[in-house]
């Protein structure tokens, strides 16, 4: 059924739905019509009686998700907002991988950055391949995700390392990614696959009922970063219309550092 999206594919399988962005040309960098098609995705595979889990990845072998598609920033008056605002509905996408009561598997084969990052946090689990790397990129480029990006990201690495994420803006390889608990486990490339399988075999053995339980009651504990986000995405909103957050997309389009001073 995938003729029906433009920018992903949705397939059900044996043991899990694969929802995958597919726009492997901009590294499956996310513009508007991704995120709605991935809102939907979500809510379909939540419906879905087959199988318990999700995988979630990206075409080709480079990238997971490198985050929203910059090239496009600037002309969808920025990247992040609440619905019924101007903007993309990050925040809603967020909500429907969190609120799916099936086990979100992140396949993470390449560059998982940025916006990429936040959603292979988010996933309930994150299996990587030994090439993935991880990391932020948004004071970079004028961007930042003032929720779960930031205070969830803080729950699972602790706050210092979430710290040292956002501030200097490094790319994490997938071992070290491993060790500080941000990836459940790290594969040989060619067995990411099957090792994506064999973990959605498994999860697919159990009560669906009992599993979405667990779920609810891992969110519950995090669940007021909810709002969080939802004020903090609206805040983004109104700086993504800044001339400072406008250099920064500017700078990354003309490959060129940023003059972030002059805003000081």
């Amino acid at each position: 059924m995938s003729e029906i999206y433009k920018d992903i594919t949705y397939e059900v399988g044996e043991n899990a739905v694969r929802i995958t962005i597919n726009r492997p040309e901009v590294f499956n960098a996310f513009r508007s019509q991704t995120v709605e098609e991935l809102i939907l995705a979500f809510r379909r595979a939540d419906e879905e009686r087959s199988v318990n889990t999700v995988i979630f990845t990206g075409a080709g072998d480079k990238a997971f998700c490198t985050g929203g598609d910059q090239k496009v920033h600037l002309s969808e008056d920025g990247l992040y907002g609440p619905r019924g605002m101007v903007g993309l509905p990050i925040e809603e996408l967020q909500s429907a991988i969190r609120d799916c009561r099936k086990v979100v598997i992140a396949r993470v084969q390449g560059f998982a950055i940025g916006g990429g990052n936040v959603f292979a946090t988010i996933c309930d689990l994150t299996i990587a391949s030994e090439k993935a790397q991880l990391g932020q990129v948004g004071p970079k480029v004028g961007s930042v995700d003032p929720g779960f990006g930031t205070a969830y990201l803080a729950r699972i690495i602790g706050e210092k390392r979430a710290r040292e994420v956002w501030f200097l803006c490094r790319r994490i390889p997938a071992q070290q990614a491993y060790e500080w608990g941000l990836v459940n486990k790290v594969v040989p490339h060619d067995q990411l696959d099957a090792e994506c399988e064999t973990w959605a075999a498994e999860i697919n053995a159990m009560s669906p009922t009992a599993l979405a339980i667990a779920k609810r009651s891992f969110n519950a504990d995090s669940e007021n970063i909810r709002g969080i986000s939802f004020m903090g995405v609206a805040a983004v909103k109104g700086y993504y219309q800044s001339e400072e957050s406008k250099e920064g997309v500017r700078a990354f389009n003309e490959k060129r550092k940023p003059d972030f001073k002059k805003y000081l």
